[in-house]
Parts: structure tokens; C-alpha cells; sequence
């Protein structure tokens, strides 16, 4: 009888399945919303990609020019009925000082670029565990901003007919917008709606703001879109409703992280958690009862 038993529970020990699975029980779908370590030439590679398609497809918007000067119009008499009209004043007023228009120029044609590359090297470093999330906002506010451009062609104010607006960029010679001078042919002059130098340098503020640890450094964040968005005024490129328009962008490419991963990018861990481990369920081999005697 006992001789018996024994064997039974030898022969389910060798016939019974071993599956190896995932201990944390998680799907694909899961795993791809789990924060991996950032591969250095990947990213590059990504970044300069897509940022060579969004000015690609940006600039084949067609430039429907009477479309963007009429809605150019519309928006100067939705900012007097508002009452927040005040982008002429505010650019011949900067103008008046050149030292400040030519160094807005510059910062208009510039900092767009440096402080966003700037912000993602220093999450790619400090903070990999947040940085796919942050990067996931920056592409959706950018990607969602190419629907305005095509939707609602819009000129700058200093395109805009009989708007007395300086392109100051003209006026002092210098390099700061791609729609002026000799760079007009490279960039659609009819694509100011939504103000991505907004959408960009408040993505930048705003993770700047959430994950600093030095104070002063977090108050720059915030000065920094600020300050852009008096730069945007003053040289002419933008009216106060394009920055609306930026703002609005970056809110639904927050969304979307917010929908991906189940949280903003600060509230993901700063560095990057191990992978799943894969196991077998099978415990230790059973043991056997002693055989009688």
C-alpha cells in the first residue's frame, strides 16, 4: 500500500507542467508603459528624426495666404473686444530699444532650441525614469500643433496687412525668425497658430518647476516661458492668443501621458525600476514519505 502511494507521487512530480511566466502578472501593454532606461544614440536618432518630419510636414501646410491674413484680422478684433489688444505698443516700445529688440531677436531664434535640448539632456541623465514620459508630452504637443497649422493658417502680426507691426528682425538685420530675410522660403510664414516657442518653453518651466531640487533653479523655470512669451509680442511673431493656442497644446500632450502611463511625468520613480523577473511557479520537489519498513 505504501509501496504504491510512493509511486503516484513520483510520476505527477515528473508529468507536471512547468510554465514560466511573469511573476508580476503583467501584459504587453503594460510593459511598454513601464519606464525603461533611455539608449543615448536611440534618442538622438528619435529626436532628430521627428523633429526633421514635424519641420517637414509643418512647411508643406500650403501657405493659403488671404485664409491667414483674414484670420489674422479676426484674432486683432477678438483681442480689442477682450481688451488685451496691446502687442503694437508692446513692439514699437521694445523696438525704441535696440540693444533689448536685437537680444529678443536672438533669443527668439535660439533658446527655442538650446533650453529644450538643454531640459531633455538633463533628464536623460538625472531623472531616467521620468524621461520617456516628459519626451511623450514634448512629441504630442508638438504633433497635435502640425492640426492648427493645417486647420487654421494664421500670419504673425507683422505680416498682417495695414497692422503698423515692426519686423524687427528686418528692420535691425538681424538672424531670429525663420520667416524673415532670406530664410522665409525655408519655413511657413502662415503657420502662428498654435505658438509652439510656448507650448515649448512652458514643457520646459513646467518639468523644470516639478523636478529641480534648487529653488532658484526651479523659479528660472518659470521665468523662462514668461519671458518668452514677451520676446514672442515684442518681436511681432505672435499674437497673445497663439500663446493660448501653445498653452492648450501642452495640456493635451499631459493628457496623453497622463492616459499611457496612469500619471504625470513627476509622479513616475526617478530612476528606472529592475525588469520582471522571469521564474518557474514550480516550488521545491516534493518529498517524499518514508517507505515502511
Amino acid at each position: 500500500m505504501s509501496e504504491t502511494t510512493v509511486t503516484t507521487l513520483e510520476g505527477r512530480d515528473r508529468t507536471a507542467p512547468r510554465p514560466v511566466t511573469d511573476v508580476t502578472g503583467r501584459g504587453v501593454l503594460a510593459r511598454l508603459r513601464t519606464p525603461r532606461r533611455p539608449r543615448f544614440w536611440f534618442e538622438i536618432l528619435l529626436i532628430a528624426v521627428s523633429y526633421w518630419t514635424y519641420s517637414l510636414i509643418r512647411n508643406a501646410v500650403p501657405e493659403q495666404k488671404a485664409q491667414a491674413l483674414a484670420n489674422a484680422d479676426w484674432i486683432w478684433k477678438v483681442e480689442h473686444h477682450l481688451g488685451i489688444a496691446v502687442e503694437n505698443t508692446v513692439n514699437h516700445t521694445v523696438n525704441s530699444v535696440k540693444w533689448l529688440i536685437v537680444g529678443m531677436n536672438y533669443y527668439y531664434a535660439t533658446l527655442h532650441f538650446v533650453v529644450t535640448l538643454g531640459v531633455l539632456v538633463w533628464l536623460y541623465r538625472s531623472h531616467p525614469g521620468r524621461y520617456a514620459a516628459t519626451r511623450l508630452v514634448l512629441f504630442a504637443t508638438t504633433a497635435v500643433a502640425l492640426v492648427g497649422y493645417y486647420f487654421y493658417p494664421l500670419a504673425p502680426p507683422r505680416l498682417m496687412t495695414g497692422g503698423d507691426f515692426i519686423d524687427t528682425v528686418l528692420v535691425h538685420e538681424t538672424w531670429g525668425s525663420m520667416a524673415s530675410g532670406d530664410l522665409k522660403n525655408m519655413s511657413n510664414q502662415y503657420a502662428a497658430m498654435p505658438s509652439m516657442h510656448i507650448g515649448w518653453s512652458l514643457w520646459c518651466g513646467l518639468t523644470i518647476f516639478a523636478l529641480a531640487s534648487v529653488p532658484w533653479v526651479r523659479i528660472l523655470g518659470l521665468l523662462y516661458p514668461a519671458g518668452t512669451l514677451v520676446v514672442i509680442v515684442a518681436t511681432a511673431n505672435h499674437f497673445w492668443l497663439d500663446a493660448v493656442g501653445g498653452a492648450l497644446c501642452l495640456a493635451f500632450g499631459y493628457a496623453v501621458v497622463r492616459v499611457w502611463y496612469g500619471a504625470l511625468p513627476q509622479g513616475l520613480p526617478r530612476q528606472v525600476t529592475a525588469g520582471p523577473v522571469l521564474t518557474s511557479r514550480r516550488t521545491a520537489p516534493p518529498r517524499h514519505p518514508e517507505r515502511a519498513a
